[in-house]
């Protein structure tokens, strides 16, 4: 038999997908940007930085391009976002691959997140074709009033590194069917999968024939290539992801020039289990919503409230699945739990159980996991708090794999703490009353952008508007109407008499 070959290096089998997408060398080897793989926590690419008047030339070059793209047909436009999509099907398994590699994530989660782009690509698509604006009656005889929807101009997207390719689609299938041009800025933690992206997108580019040059762009490096971004008048449209911290510092700056912001901050996600939740069921989309990702999605399930009435059923088996749960290498079978991103992650989920066990919860699990990849690899144990009150750490977002649960024995009491958190994003309950489900869905109830009844607040579908209120920034992109941010609209009325009615009842007569 023929000996098992040796596994590849990370930073090798990084290099290898890297070809194979389409990305030179000269792309990732000798920049200034040092890309290390959370995986191995080895050095794996060093990257070019953008300068800033590259970045700037960059975004003159897209605004140009958007004044040729915003006289395309929609349908025509759409055909580039069809054309996406099959190369992204083409190169699905490699870019679900370096998603692993360079974010850390398991695989069906990589592979996940580029079925995600693809299937935005799909929605686009038939969304070039329903650009619809609205016929509206009018009091005046003879005219007609109507609402047109019109091109923006330059979309300028800001992604992190938890999502590091699926943010960009979300924002740029539905930029391109609108008429805008993109330029993006990835997070400096994940260049290479943005590198493979944008690869992917000049092949589609390629075979659409006859776009404009700099339809898409491509900024890689720090914060202040992200400033560039912010600040250039040229760009009437950013979509930037990532914390609330960043949105306070990106939001005024794009007030005070009025372009328009869709901000998709911070996520504080509770879910709420009543007496008459299916705890099997329960325990599984706990499970995944709490530590998929290693708890490094917006989404992730942090604070759990649970009826005391069912406490001692689930919250038991919670710690066992807790204390049971793969965590390693993503790359291995049966691995459910990959690396924190970096050592900054790790120690702020340190200080976060720190101040936890400070105020007398209880810790389950939480501690570094040793043995994988160099001293620069963060695994570590999920963490399910037991506290005595909602409070403390809790009350802030901590970008890692803790859960933090509380008793509740009224809803009232529940929804009340669900919603008394900075953050707005995702929630869900767990409950076969209809009484309960309704209210937490009603007015009175959730205050998040989404609110789900018997799933997890993890794992949102394109089709429906993605986004939250509050700290998390009020931004909605993918599905529904979200359209409608990267346009402007136009109230238009025609006047197609001899006389000149004005409205309300004014009159306004001259002598000639």
């Amino acid at each position: 038999m023929p000996e098992a070959q040796a596994p590849l290096s990370v930073a090798t089998e990084i290099a290898q997908l890297l070809q194979r997408l389409g990305v030179p060398d000269a792309a990732h080897t000798g920049g200034e940007l040092t890309v290390r793989s959370p995986v191995t926590g080895e050095v794996v690419a060093q990257v070019r930085q953008t300068s800033t008047a590259e970045a700037t030339g960059t975004i003159g070059q897209a605004h140009e391009a958007f004044k040729a793209w915003r006289n395309v047909p929609a349908p025509r436009r759409g055909e580039l976002v069809r054309l996406l999509g099959e190369e992204l099907r083409a190169a699905k398994a490699d870019l679900g691959r370096l998603v692993t590699l360079e974010a850390g994530k398991i695989p069906t989660e990589g592979a996940g997140e580029v079925q995600e782009m693809i299937d935005i690509c799909d929605f686009a698509v038939g969304l070039s074709r329903q650009l619809y604006g609205l016929t509206l009656a009018t009091e005046r005889a003879e005219h007609r009033m109507m609402e047109t929807w019109h091109p923006l101009g330059v979309c300028g997207v800001i992604s992190a590194f938890n999502f590091p390719v699926a943010v960009w689609s979300w924002n740029a299938a539905l930029a391109l069917v609108c008429g805008d041009s993109v330029v993006w800025k990835p997070s400096e933690k994940t260049p290479l999968t943005a590198l493979a992206v944008h690869a992917i997108a000049q092949r589609a580019l390629a075979r659409f024939g006859g776009a404009p040059e700099g339809l898409l762009g491509l900024l890689l490096g720090q914060r202040d290539i992200g400033e560039v971004l912010v600040d250039d008048h040229r760009v009437p449209i950013l979509s930037a992801t990532g914390s609330t911290a960043m949105g306070r510092q990106v939001g005024p700056k794009l007030a005070a020039r009025f372009a328009r912001a869709i901000l998709e901050l911070g996520g504080n996600n509770a879910a709420i289990v009543t007496p008459s939740a299916d705890l099997d069921l329960t325990l599984r989309a706990i499970a995944f919503s709490a530590m998929g990702t290693a708890g490094q999605r917006c989404t992730t399930l942090r604070r759990l409230f649970v009826h005391d009435s069912v406490y001692d059923a689930l919250v038991p088996k919670l710690a066992k699945v807790y204390g049971n749960v793969q965590v390693g290498d993503p790359r291995e079978a049966g691995t459910l739990v990959g690396p924190l991103i970096d050592r900054a992650a790790f120690d702020g989920m340190q200080k976060a159980l720190g101040e936890s066990r400070e105020i007398g919860a209880t810790v389950h699990g939480g501690q570094r996991v040793e043995g994988i990849g160099t001293q620069d690899a963060f695994y570590v144990r999920p963490a399910l708090v037991e506290l005595k009150s909602h409070g403390g750490p809790v009350l802030r977002e901590t970008f890692a794999p803790i859960l933090y649960v509380v008793r509740y024995t009224s809803l009232d009491d529940a929804i009340e703490w669900h919603n008394a958190v900075g953050a707005g994003l995702s929630s869900s309950i767990f409950t076969l009353n209809v009484r309960e489900a309704e209210r937490f869905l009603s007015s009175a109830g959730s205050d998040c952008g989404i609110a789900n009844v018997n799933i997890g607040p993890s794992g949102a579908e394109i089709g429906g508007a993605f986004g939250g209120e509050k700290e998390t920034g009020g931004g909605r992109e993918a599905g529904s109407d979200s359209w409608k941010a990267y346009m402007r609209r136009a109230t238009n009325t025609i006047n197609y008499s001899t006389a000149l009615p004005l409205a309300q009842g004014v009159t306004f007569e001259i002598n000639d």
